[in-house]
């Protein structure tokens, strides 16, 4: 008996068009995201689906709202999932973080497990906030196909926390670009990692779209 966990980050928003740090902040799904949405739901619907996990904000629930009217299942929203939380760079692009924040931003840069954004989280905050969702699924689901829409950092950070590899170096090891599918299976052996950001859902303009 087996477990499959899907990371499905969200759809684009207009802070991915810009590069600019989103973290706590909760825009709207673009058109492109909403459709980001649409297509995964076209795509795996014919799954049979356990449960739904998802980060409580509106970027999220847009892009997890298709497959659950598709296929039936609620919503549970969990704040371990958010993303991280920026402090005083919510907002900002990088060039203006690093001129006016710029010890902390190399900080960062350095070391995002043991260093936060000015005000912000650190990487270690996140895997352990995560860590425990990931474990109140391990504890009442012994199988199935479990749904888990979240952030491009927060993402990251489970998946090292999954895999064994150091969370500081999130940044640098794993790729995540909007709208993208992780599957990682736990079994009595562990964690394995069966796909890495994958995007075959999305048609080819969708895939061409900046999925920063």
């Amino acid at each position: 008996m087996t477990v499959k966990l899907y990371f499905l980050r969200h759809g684009e928003t207009t802070y991915n068009q810009q590069r600019g740090y989103c973290g706590n902040l909760d825009p709207e799904l673009t058109e492109n995201g909403l459709k980001m949405a649409e297509q995964f739901a076209q795509s795996y619907h014919n799954l049979p689906w356990t449960a739904v996990f998802i980060s409580p904000m509106k970027r999220t629930i847009a892009t997890a709202k298709p497959l659950c009217d598709v296929v039936g299942l609620e919503m549970q929203f969990r704040e371990g999932l958010k993303e991280i939380a920026y402090g005083e760079w919510e907002g900002k692009l990088p060039q203006t973080v690093n001129e006016n924040y710029h010890d902390d931003y190399v900080r960062w840069l350095t070391d995002p497990g043991w260093n936060a954004p000015t005000g912000g989280e650190k990487g270690i905050d996140i895997a352990r906030r995560s860590s425990q969702v990931i474990q109140e699924i391990e504890e009442r689901y012994p199988s199935g196909n479990i749904l888990i829409v979240s952030h491009k950092a927060t993402i990251r950070i489970m998946l090292c926390e999954l895999l064994g590899i150091d969370i500081g170096r999130f940044r640098d090891r794993i790729v995540m670009p909007t709208g993208a599918v992780s599957i990682v299976e736990l079994s009595s052996r562990g964690p394995l990692l069966h796909t890495l950001a994958d995007r075959c859902h999305l048609d080819e303009t969708l895939r061409s779209s900046i999925g920063t």
